[in-house]
């Protein structure tokens, strides 16, 4: 599929979802929008995913199938000079794809577009209508079970799922990653975005999404939010607790000492971090903290090597930054 992403003012540094789509999707990314950068193009800024012109607007934006909103921001809501560029792909006859927690597929004047030019919302954050309380059955599964967890949100947890299934994959392993937020789904094609379930059936979901996935080898289940995070927490420990993961990789930003957006909260050291999710993880699965992915991409080598070095032994297991350095290490781990 050819899409265009949108990500005003926002690429690439706070446009996760648009990076995630130009690094592991499959689609064809013919634009990126950001009214900022226009006429730079996506390698100027992102050297290791896939290229693309960066242009103002829809209108400039080459022949394509969709529109994709590339932006998560905080609340997951709609930022209304977003509005004529959703309009103009519905005009386009395109297909719009959003993980916002604002559904587009209920805007009165979107809904309207779609219907009279043959395009079609896909609102992926929507859940299914069908969900139920977990029965505690996903430790059942004969797969391996591996959950990436963070300090943080934006902390690099899909990122390490889809890196780790690179790293099975290559060694010949039958591994999927169980996608749990928008980004994922919009990756992957499938998923179930937990932070928009009722709290109930969080848990049921992520434990629905892992049983259906149960044939391979090893699953690489994408973590949400951060056990100690003052908004987020209840996302994580569903997840948590409805996986019953084997193992887990606590993820981390290197340098980052309080929590993105509510900064006056500070990070528990990694150590005290990694005690905290497996006493949580004790009583459900008994999952332990196996390894850790670290984003050092704001750091030139040497000093990133340092920081590795003490990320490991913070958490006396093995690291990497799985962008700069892949994941082969946390695999043999985490397996």
């Amino acid at each position: 599929m050819r899409v265009a992403i949108l990500a005003h003012e926002q690429f690439p540094d706070d446009a996760k979802t648009a990076v995630g789509v130009l690094r592991y999707s499959d689609h064809d990314a013919v634009a990126v929008l950001d009214r900022e950068r226009a006429g730079q193009r996506v390698r100027d800024h992102l050297p290791d995913v896939q290229d693309a012109p960066i242009v103002a607007e829809m209108d400039d934006a080459p022949e394509c199938d969709a529109l994709l909103i590339g932006i998560a921001p905080i609340g997951g809501g709609f930022e209304e000079s977003w509005r004529p560029d959703v309009a103009a792909a519905l005009r386009r006859g395109c297909d719009v794809v959003a993980g916002l927690h604002y559904l587009l597929g209920e805007d009165e004047q979107f809904r309207a577009l779609a219907e009279e030019h043959a395009g079609e919302i896909r609102d992926v954050r929507r859940p299914p209508e069908d969900l139920t309380v977990a029965s505690g059955t996903a430790g059942d599964v004969d797969a391996r079970v591996v959950l990436t967890v963070g300090t943080d949100c934006s902390s690099g947890k899909m990122t390490g799922a889809y890196e780790l299934r690179a790293a099975a994959r290559e060694r010949g392993l039958d591994a999927a990653v169980v996608p749990t937020g928008q980004t994922g789904i919009m990756i992957s094609g499938r998923g179930i975005a937990i932070d928009r379930v009722i709290s109930d059936f969080a848990a049921g979901a992520t434990e629905r999404l892992v049983t259906a996935a149960a044939d391979h080898d090893v699953l690489f289940v994408e973590g949400q939010g951060a056990l100690a995070h003052p908004a987020y927490s209840g996302v994580t420990t569903a997840i948590l607790h409805g996986a019953q993961p084997d193992s887990l990789v606590l993820c981390h930003v290197a340098g980052r000492q309080r929590v993105g957006g509510y900064e006056r909260f500070e990070l528990p050291d990694p150590g005290s971090y990694a005690q905290l999710y497996e006493s949580m993880a004790a009583p459900v699965s008994g999952a332990t903290v196996d390894a850790g992915f670290l984003n050092t991409a704001a750091l030139d080598r040497d000093e990133a090597d340092q920081r590795l070095d003490a990320y490991e032994q913070a958490l006396d297991a093995p690291v990497t930054d799985p962008v700069r350095d892949g994941a082969a290490a946390v695999l043999d781990a985490v397996l």
